[in-house]
């Protein structure tokens, strides 16, 4: 069931078009429920919920933000006093590699809520606690299942009125600049602060899944997004800052470079061989059989053959899909119930002694097909997931040969990495 109000559309038509928006699927229909509203300062926020009460109707989340915030993009003043228009993001690109670079002073003022340098004393990600000194929280009501809103602190954002022209650093053609005109999101999967991603249950990251696709398909259809980016940061090891479970979604204004070099070997592949790269590759995977670490009727998880992080997984459908919001039912239950076991041999996979893993950092990054690019019709949806830790004491640095020349060295192999993951359980999981 959709709730709407007049602050937000959420559904789209059920033209099959890539820009006709968010189209449920039928258990999404009868088991999730989302409700759009916006927070005091303007930012679009929803409740993406799964329990019953409020799918049905019987219950209603609370849609007033109760802050005293300033509009989003109101005029700032200036260290001299003087009001100033919103200093909106801007990018420029690196003459060198063609990549461009945002750069969002503002972000240096958001709160941290744990570790040296804490800035704020609660949570922002937390449901509203009634008679709790700290209210600076995002989420208006006292619960909630899941819920995605726009980032207070967006490294790109679309300021209305803002020129979108290009123009120069210093006048010099070298250095164009352009504002960062992207989006930037957060999803918040549970409401328990102290609870873990791999402690969800299959059903609440049944919810997570749809809450991807859903976002994937709203947020397709902005004018001037080139790419769609879902992705969890956990862990304090991966710069994290606050510990609540969650993850983001980036909306680039352009290809970014990972993406950009890999459609570049996928429509080679293609106009060589008229095959899918990243199906071959997966198929070659599965043909191989060693680094297979799991499987179910619609994903397959395997270990790259040219695995760079010391842990390192790659999620594919089986199916040929280019982004989140094509998976139908089976392939969303199935990837819900992939990942919820992937996050639990994740912890397990480094031994400190006591036989109890750890909490794992991690990073899981969805590469889907860019929304507009010509060469999206020849790449295909998977997960990376990964890990910095080479060992229950140890954190691989990016030194000198990475950072300098992105030149990759591994402290392991992938046969390795995926026998550590045989041992951790089976690999047909359904």
């Amino acid at each position: 069931m959709i709730a709407q109000d007049a602050s937000a559309s959420v559904c789209g038509n059920q033209s099959a078009t890539k820009r006709d928006g968010y189209t449920p699927t039928a258990y999404a229909r009868e088991h999730i429920r989302i409700t759009p509203t916006k927070l005091a300062d303007g930012r679009e926020f929803f409740y993406i919920d799964d329990n019953p009460l409020y799918v049905s109707g019987q219950k209603t989340r609370e849609l007033k933000d109760p802050r005293q915030l300033a509009y989003r993009f109101s005029d700032q003043i200036a260290p001299d006093g003087t009001q100033v228009p919103y200093p909106a993001p801007e990018m420029r690109q690196d003459p060198l590699t063609g990549d461009w670079i945002p750069m969002a002073t503002a972000r240096m003022n958001r709160p941290i809520t744990a570790g040296p340098g804490a800035t704020a004393k609660g949570n922002p990600l937390a449901a509203r606690k009634p008679g709790d000194p700290y209210q600076d929280g995002e989420v208006p009501d006292t619960d909630y299942d899941v819920v995605v809103f726009e980032n207070r602190f967006p490294s790109m954002v679309q300021v209305p009125g803002a020129s979108n022209e290009l123009h120069y650093v210093d006048g010099c053609k070298l250095w164009p600049v352009k504002p960062a005109a992207g989006r930037c999101e957060v999803i918040c999967f549970d409401p328990n602060e102290k609870g873990l991603p791999a402690d969800l249950s299959v059903e609440r990251l049944r919810t997570v899944v749809e809450a991807w696709a859903f976002r994937t398909a709203e947020i397709s259809k902005i004018d001037g997004i080139e790419q769609v980016f879902p992705f969890e940061n956990h862990g304090a090891e991966i710069g994290v800052t606050l510990a609540h479970p969650h993850g983001q979604i980036y909306a680039y204004p352009f290809v970014p470079p990972r993406m950009r070099a890999e459609l570049e070997h996928t429509q080679a592949y293609w106009e060589r061989t008229r095959g899918n790269l990243l199906r071959d590759i997966m198929n070659a995977e599965i043909e191989a059989a060693e680094r297979i670490v799991m499987r179910n009727s619609s994903w397959v998880a395997y270990v790259p053959a040219a695995a760079r992080w010391p842990l390192e997984v790659h999620v594919a459908p089986v199916r040929d899909v280019l982004t989140l919001d094509e998976l139908n039912d089976q392939e969303r239950w199935d990837l819900a119930q992939m990942y919820s076991t992937l996050l639990k041999r994740g912890n397990k996979f480094f031994d400190k002694g006591d036989g109890k893993g750890m909490d794992l950092p991690y990073i899981a990054a969805w590469h889907q097909a860019p929304v507009h690019d010509e060469r999206r019709e020849h790449y295909r949806l998977n997960l990376q997931f990964f890990s910095f830790r080479r060992a229950a004491n140890k954190i691989k640095y990016l030194a000198g040969s990475e950072s300098g020349m992105a030149a990759w060295i591994s402290d392991t192999t992938p046969e390795l990495i995926a026998a550590r993951f045989h041992e951790l359980g089976p690999v047909d999981i359904a």
